[in-house]
């Protein structure tokens, strides 16, 4: 049987936009190769100006990085917090 929140629980009940601490972080090691550019493309689609997300990655993403580069050349600030050699994070922040 499904019980119907009060309106004002409604709206605080998801966390849809709300601030979560830190930066999210997307591991991309655990998505299928066949869809983990355009997974990752995706996520950054979703940030706004100012916010980041990290990026876990099995190898140096140098391809993807072109790729940003090509579609979205200078909307975004790369830096490596970590260079394998098991893995690679990088924080992106779109500006």
């Amino acid at each position: 049987m499904h019980t119907e929140l009060p309106l004002e629980d409604k709206r605080t009940s998801c966390r849809c936009g709300s601030e979560p601490e830190g930066d999210p972080v997307l591991d991309a090691r655990t998505i299928p190769h066949s869809i983990r550019h355009a997974a990752i493309f995706g996520a950054l689609g979703s940030l706004r100006s100012g916010a980041a997300m990290q990026l876990i990655a099995p190898h140096d993403p140098q391809p993807l990085l072109a790729q940003l580069d090509k579609r979205h050349s200078g909307q975004f600030e790369v830096a490596y917090l970590d260079r394998g050699p098991d893995q690679w994070r990088l924080r992106l922040v779109r500006r």
